[in-house]
């Protein structure tokens, strides 16, 4: 589990194929690896993914064919955003993120609103319908507050913190972007699934 907590913005080293994927090399940047090892978990970009190989400021990753088919994928020299996993005696600071990516959204706004960013996102159909005002939405990794829904698009706010701390700031019109809606709000959809054909 992550919170949507940036820690640092780290740069993809390389790519290459490997059975059943690609293999991704990370530089982490100014994200602490001191109490990283193998077998543990780190969010690139909002992807949980699980550390294979370290070696000094490399972070090396093996990424699986669905995980590619269902995220934004990774560009040689792309910027990440980087979080270890939470623990236990972590404090939560956004809201509670799995690591699952539940689809790509484009990017359909991205307007200076003052020091501010406002940023609209064109979710899939089948993802909208968990997105709801006032709730949480991860993007790319990064914890924000759904501002403004209409239809399948969505509105969140970026503070100049945000802007400053991950790679929200070099966002574009038409450009992709990882969605992980609300874990609550994913139970409760499936809940009522089972509830309609009861009914």
């Amino acid at each position: 589990m992550f919170t949507g907590i940036i820690e640092a913005v780290g740069q993809v080293h390389e790519v290459s194929a490997a059975p059943g994927g690609m293999r991704l090399v990370v530089d982490a940047g100014a994200l602490p690896l001191a109490d990283v090892k193998i077998g543990d978990s780190v969010a690139v970009d909002g992807i949980c993914l699980t550390v294979v190989a370290h070696t000094g400021t490399r972070l090396q990753f093996d990424v699986s064919r669905e995980t590619l088919d269902c995220t934004a994928g990774f560009g040689p020299g792309a910027h990440v955003n980087l979080e270890k996993s939470l623990r236990l005696a972590d404090r939560l600071g956004g809201h509670l993120v799995s690591g699952h990516v539940d689809g790509v959204g484009q990017v359909r706004r991205f307007d200076a609103a003052g020091d501010n960013r406002r940023l609209v996102v064109d979710a899939p159909a089948e993802i909208a319908k968990y997105i709801a005002r006032k709730g949480s939405v991860g993007l790319n990794g990064v914890s924000l507050t759904v501002n403004a829904v209409e239809h399948t698009c969505f509105e969140v706010n970026l503070i100049p913190h945000t802007l400053v701390a991950t790679t929200l700031h070099a966002l574009a019109v038409g450009m992709k972007i990882n969605i992980e809606v609300d874990t609550l709000a994913r139970y409760a959809g499936r809940l009522s699934e089972f509830t309609d054909k009861s009914a």
